[in-house]
């Protein structure tokens, strides 16, 4: 009877082993929850589009926005552990939001599955290149001439972009009037056409409109300056010493995800972020390769889950 059941258990692990081998065996979805276009879609794509290209696995990038990327991991962590979801979170939705949010549907730490960190990235304060506003100081001075009279645009409540802005406006004692958009694709263009003045972006997101000439970099939200931006200057040397704020992106799976797929997929994502065309690509959209570990990702969220809880608390920002 004993050796039945042992037999019995060898057969099942090996199917399991055997199953697992073969993955992927369908698509791969990978939830960008953001809309497309920003900071977050771009990396995303960078890194299906190369693991599609090197090992002909299938990824569909499913842009799922709302809620301050809340929405789409909350699909993700309640899909089926299989590994055929995963998502691509980042310090907003997976750092910043089980403080801002009373009610949050998910929770990172216990609901996920950390594969490995992807990038990460300054922010960038900008303007059109028709503003008035020319340097960071020029912001400044409006703003205390006419305090919430400068709108000031995220790409959401509560995102980092916001809780940096909120940072940086109790940095600098002044007062401007927040403006939240869902995702970055319409924030562009009202900054474009005058709607709204300035906007916090990621890198990521303004630095082709930057390099084509449609938006002015006023300040990058580093303590040094970007690699991507060496002429923006840091709100750090601006004057505001000790600023500094960036975000991260990173892949996560539903908890429970079979730890030798979690393997897989970190094996083949950092292997991809090593080759030179992707380093290249996801460096021209103002992103920093970072790489690592599932257990170095999982570090990483409950360390900024405390850190940016600090930020809301402070800032009293709050989303019901």
């Amino acid at each position: 009877m004993i050796a039945g059941i042992a037999l019995t258990t060898m057969a099942l692990h090996g199917m399991t082993a055997s199953a697992q081998d073969s993955y992927p065996s369908r698509p791969i979805r990978l939830v960008v929850p953001f809309p497309p276009g920003g900071g977050t879609d771009t990396i995303s794509r960078v890194v299906a589009n190369k693991l599609t290209e090197t090992l002909k696995w299938t990824i569909v990038v499913d842009n799922r926005p709302g809620a301050g990327g809340n929405i789409g991991v909350d699909m993700a962590a309640k899909s089926p552990a299989d590994g055929y979801t995963i998502v691509m979170g980042q310090t907003s939705n997976l750092a910043v939001n089980p403080t801002l949010y009373a009610k949050l549907p998910y929770d990172p730490v216990k609901d996920l599955a950390p594969i490995t960190t992807v990038a990460d990235a300054p922010l960038v304060l900008v303007v059109a290149s028709s503003s008035k506003f020319k340097t960071l100081a020029d912001v400044v001075a409006a703003a205390k001439a006419k305090p919430g009279d400068v709108t000031f645009a995220t790409p959401g409540n509560g995102t980092v972009a916001h809780l940096t802005g909120e940072l940086f406006q109790r940095a600098a004692g002044i007062k401007l009037q927040h403006i939240p958009y869902k995702g970055s694709s319409q924030a562009i263009t009202d900054l474009m056409g005058g709607t709204v003045d300035v906007f916090m972006a990621s890198v990521p997101t303004a630095i082709s409109h930057i390099k084509s000439g449609k938006m002015r970099a006023l300040a990058v939200t580093s303590a040094k300056r970007s690699v991507s931006l060496p002429d923006v200057p840091s709100i750090n040397d601006a004057g505001y010493k000790g600023f500094d704020a960036n975000t991260w992106f990173g892949l996560a799976a539903p908890a429970g995800t079979p730890a030798s797929v979690i393997a897989r997929l970190n094996s083949e994502v950092t292997r991809v972020l090593q080759m030179p065309d992707v380093r290249e690509k996801i460096r021209a959209e103002g992103g920093d390769i970072l790489g690592g570990t599932p257990e170095a990702f999982g570090n990483l969220i409950r360390t900024d889950v405390v850190k940016w809880g600090k930020v809301v608390r402070d800032s009293g920002a709050k989303v019901d």
